[in-house]
């Protein structure tokens, strides 16, 4: 099933956009190749009100986001993960605002050491006040908000679903322009599945991912994000079958119709699901699990 991807959105950047009765929207100007057209910024509420993934320290962003809720109370601050697209400006808001900063510490702090590019960068002083990291709420006048413990793109990655409305901020959990990118260490694609499963078991109306426009057909959109994790990983089993192969050895063959400069942000992904694989019992290595390491069926 191809993933049925929502690419269309009427914006500016800086502009405050009413896009539910609860949610306004604005987006900082740090569009590329892990953000898509730029960071979109949640401002939930009116009069006490839940800033959701304030972005990257831009000081532009932060005064737009400061607009958006003049003669208001922000009363939280909202952090999904600690990538540097999402998290650096929450320290800024809080020191103008003197709201909190919630969300779920990193457990894997280290960063990935191979000089592959497969984000926008971390936030390695990411810090939240209040830890959602088993879930809880937060609320204000006429909103609640419900963190999700959502793992696998990063090992701290929160959902927040508005109750309200029936709707979930995804963060990079699920988002409509693009496939998530997994990467060990902090990515695990075993944690990854498990928790799509977990929002879709919800019946939520409406993602509102924080890259791009928001996601109606939410089941449907789903069982695609899932049935193309699936894909991949049966292309590697079939692989395998004819003998043991590096990683290296089968990126080429699986992603020939790639540029062959992503083939090596293809190759953590591809670990990502191999060490998936381990775990199920379907693919052995010897030693330790890397991209080097010699994979075969079990």
């Amino acid at each position: 099933m191809a993933i049925p991807y929502v690419r269309q959105l009427d914006f500016e950047y800086g502009r405050t956009d009413q896009v539910s009765p609860l949610i306004r929207r604005v987006i900082a100007n740090n569009p590329g190749p892990f953000t898509f057209l730029g960071t979109g910024t949640y401002i939930v509420g009116q009069g006490e009100v839940a800033v959701i993934d304030p972005g990257p320290d831009d000081p532009a962003h932060l005064e737009a986001i400061l607009a958006a809720v003049e003669g208001e109370r922000v009363s939280h601050i909202v952090i999904t993960h600690h990538h540097a697209d999402h998290s650096p400006l929450a320290g800024p808001l809080k020191a103008r605002t003197g709201a909190p900063i919630y969300g779920c510490a990193v457990a894997h702090p280290a960063e990935d050491d191979t000089g592959v590019k497969m984000e926008a960068g971390y936030d390695m002083a990411f810090r939240p006040d209040i830890s959602l990291c088993g879930g809880g709420q937060v609320s204000g006048p006429g909103w609640t908000l419900e963190a999700i413990p959502t793992p696998g793109h990063t090992s701290n990655h929160l959902c927040y679903a508005l109750a309200e409305e029936n709707a979930c901020f995804t963060g990079d959990h699920i988002m409509g322009w693009s496939t998530t990118v997994i990467t060990p260490p902090d990515g695990d694609m075993t944690d990854y599945l498990a928790s799509l499963n977990v929002i879709r078991a919800r019946g939520f109306a409406t993602l509102w991912p924080t890259h791009g426009p928001p996601i109606r057909d939410v089941d449907a959109f789903i069982a695609a994000y899932l049935d193309h994790r699936q894909e991949r990983i049966d292309q590697i089993l079939g692989a395998l079958r004819p003998g043991p192969a590096r990683i290296g050895d089968l990126v080429p063959r699986l992603y020939a119709d790639v540029d062959s400069k992503l083939w090596p942000a293809a190759s953590r992904s591809m670990l990502a699901a191999m060490i998936h694989l381990v775990r199920e019992g379907k693919v052995a290595a010897d030693g330790e699990l890397g991209p080097g390491s010699e994979y075969r069926l079990a």
